[in-house]
């Protein structure tokens, strides 16, 4: 391993090599459902022969050997050798796995742990054409099924080493230091190293057009090489170590057919065939001067001088993007929060102040605080598909684990939120794909008797809705059915049976996230023990979000997630109990009324309202966090807050409504940590502290 490389290199291997490896995962599902794109196996093979090419510079022989055994696969059904499976998609999937374990040890500084013998054995099992075995001369494309060079006049390390291979072939009966050359080149890639050396790529040229006329002549012949042909030959070759640009067209003709270069334009090539014969050489003084390019229609003659190289066109676009760290990111983000707490406590005194320029003075501030706050939170954005990027890989496997067939259909990964949710909702999501794949989906022979097509249908989407973002995930299969999880509840003891006959449709499916609540008889090694859902449940709390659950028996269920953009900076709604200030997360709060606390009721010994024929239980608030609160008389009007909490919606009373205002979360002291139904704490616009409040924690320990 050669760690001890440049920081820098490594790091940009890592970057670059980190994004290809994500996409390979989610091209490969996709390849297996459109085996005959050409573009998609060519850019497959491109990336594993880039991650090839930056491991090979670094010396990672094991993650070297890898890839090539893979590229090798993709070389073969690119050239339509061989046909896309199911079994041949295992392979390489089982191969992206090695890679992607190889490239976190790089990451981590850890010695590789090569890929087994095995999988690289049917790796290159699966690299000879189908049904039969390849000759080693057969890696070598047919004119016009080799995909032309990208930059339109380079020849890839690919063609190149094939070329190589070629010429091994053809010319080892010939030429002794041919043979030599050509098992040199097999070692070098045997050993991942791409590079060749100077006598290598001199015998290389020797069979092509013939020993000595680049070395040199023989020191017997010297002599009787004339005047006039020495300038010549020295024109031909240009020096005695450099290769011509026609030498290299003649180069790429070997390898893609006459003509088929592409920088060829159609051509005769420039340099004539070996056997061909020779025709005297021009004077020195013509020799010497380059030749104007040619119409297509004029041969060429042997020996002319290449065109000159067409200047660019267009010069190198400067970098526009530089890499930071996210912590420098995260030290903007708290400024920008500090900044935003400064605003508020000026506008409050903008407002108590009549002087005009004050006023003008504090919106100018607010304008360009809520701007820079706005471009802060963008450098911090990406897109969710970092997270569903993941998913066609997980429903592929664990469907052919299940033996069903599932369509994985994802919209809306171009919605961005902030790059702690995107990690964050990661393990949830998977969560609940899996368990869509494995609850929701029947059967392929269920749904054919059920009337539906063998192939399940499981989508994935996402969308912003103002400062959230909403996430779905739904599938068309069986559904659930309330009364099965009415019972499974009065078995587990969740409920009696008098209480579980009360609850709702909505009710019954939000069971599914309680602590060891699973429908499932048998326990497998993908769910029945429990202990998933309320996980997801836990998760999707800590961010601030809300879970809610929609499902028809036979139809398919739906899960709905809402989480806010970023948890830096969150909107509340202030309150006061007594003669202190709370914020309530402004994402749980669904009204606001004032109501006559004389005309609650009494239900199941708990304090109740009825607004609009929904009933609502009553929480007095005041008593669990204001000292002295439980002792205070009820007054006769108050300001109910109705909150939500998934499908449960609760009145929260309150004493006075200040409005909402934006606020930084500032984590809680040492000894405060851990306080029940305290989500941390804030600074005011008047300057005072307030406590945060987490309402699942604080119903959950209170209530």
């Amino acid at each position: 391993m050669a760690f001890d490389a440049d920081e820098e290199i490594l790091q940009d291997f890592l970057v670059e090599a980190g994004e290809i490896l994500e996409k390979l995962s989610e091209q490969l599902v996709d390849l297996e459902q459109h085996p005959d794109d050409s573009d998609l196996l060519n850019a497959i093979f491109r990336g594993f022969h880039t991650v090839k090419g930056g491991a090979g510079f670094l010396q990672l022989e094991a993650l070297v050997n890898c890839c090539h055994s893979a590229e090798n696969v993709f070389d073969i059904l690119r050239n339509h050798k061989r046909k896309v499976d199911s079994e041949l998609m295992d392979v390489v999937l089982e191969a992206l796995d090695n890679v992607n374990a190889m490239f976190e040890q790089v990451r981590n500084h850890e010695e590789l742990t090569p890929a087994p013998d095995e999988l690289i054995a049917r790796l290159d099992a699966l690299a000879q054409p189908e049904g039969e075995r390849a000759p080693a001369a057969a890696t070598q494309p047919e004119h016009g099924e080799s995909e032309p060079a990208e930059d339109g006049g380079d020849i890839t390390d690919d063609e190149f080493e094939q070329l190589l291979d070629a010429l091994q072939d053809e010319k080892s009966e010939e030429t002794p230091l041919a043979s030599g050359a050509g098992s040199a080149a097999g070692d070098q890639e045997s050993s991942g190293d791409d590079e060749i050396t100077d006598d290598e790529f001199e015998a290389l040229l020797d069979q092509l057009h013939g020993k000595g006329q680049f070395a040199g002549a023989p020191e017997g012949e010297e002599e009787t090489v004339s005047k006039e042909e020495k300038p010549a030959a020295k024109s031909e070759s240009g020096s005695d170590d450099l290769i011509t640009d026609d030498e290299f067209e003649k180069l790429l003709d070997d390898l893609h057919g006459k003509g088929g270069s592409p920088t060829a334009g159609g051509e005769p090539s420039a340099s004539g065939q070996p056997s061909a014969p020779k025709e005297p050489a021009k004077p020195k003084a013509e020799a010497s001067k380059p030749e104007k390019s040619k119409p297509a229609d004029k041969p060429e003659t042997k020996g002319a001088a290449a065109p000159a190289m067409p200047a660019r066109e267009h010069a190198p676009a400067a970098e526009t993007t530089v890499r930071v760290d996210t912590k420098r990111l995260d030290d903007i983000m708290n400024m920008v929060g500090e900044l935003v707490l400064v605003r508020n406590r000026l506008q409050r005194l903008g407002n108590e102040s009549e002087d005009e320029h004050m006023h003008k003075a504090v919106s100018n501030l607010d304008v360009v605080t809520t701007d820079l706050q706005s471009a802060v939170m963008q450098t911090r954005m990406q897109p969710i598909k970092k997270v569903f990027g993941r998913f066609p890989r997980v429903v592929r496997d664990l469907a052919r684990n299940l033996k069903k067939e599932v369509n994985l259909v994802m919209h809306g990964e171009d919605t961005d939120l902030d790059k702690n949710l995107v990690e964050a909702l990661s393990d949830p999501l998977v969560h609940l794909v899996r368990n869509s794949v494995d609850h929701g989906i029947e059967a392929p022979e269920v749904r054919e008797k059920a009337g539906k097509p063998r192939q399940g249908t499981v989508t994935l989407s996402a969308e912003q809705e103002g400062d959230h973002i909403l996430l779905f995930i739904e599938d068309d299969g069986a559904g659930m059915d309330p009364e099965v999880l009415r019972r499974k509840a009065v078995e587990k003891g969740i409920y009696d049976q008098d209480a579980a006959d009360r609850l709702t449709n909505s009710e019954c499916f939000n069971l599914i996230f309680a602590a060891g609540f699973s429908t499932k008889d048998q326990i497998s090694d993908v769910s029945g023990r429990g202990v998933g859902m309320d996980v997801v449940k836990t998760k999707i709390g800590q961010l601030n979000g809300q879970l809610s659950i929609e499902s028809e028996l036979g139809k398919g269920s739906r899960i709905v997630i809402k989480v806010p953009l970023t948890l830096a900076i969150m909107p509340t709604l202030m309150i006061m109990l007594g003669d202190q200030s709370f914020a309530l997360p402004l994402v749980n709060v669904v009204e606001i009324f004032h109501l006559d606390l004389t005309k609650t009721n009494i239900v199941d010994g708990r304090e109740c309202i009825v607004v609009r024929e929904k009933v609502f239980p009553l929480f007095h608030i005041k008593r669990w966090l204001v000292r002295g609160g439980a002792s205070q008389e009820v007054p006769e009007n108050a300001h109910v807050v109705i909150v939500a909490m998934g499908t449960k919606q609760v009145g929260f009373v309150v004493d006075q409504l200040v409005g909402q205002e934006e606020v930084v979360i500032k984590p809680l002291g040492r000894a405060l940590q851990g306080t029940p139904g305290m989500a941390g704490a804030t600074i005011t616009g008047d300057g005072r502290i307030a406590l945060i409040i987490d309402v699942p924690s604080l119903l959950q320990h209170y209530g």
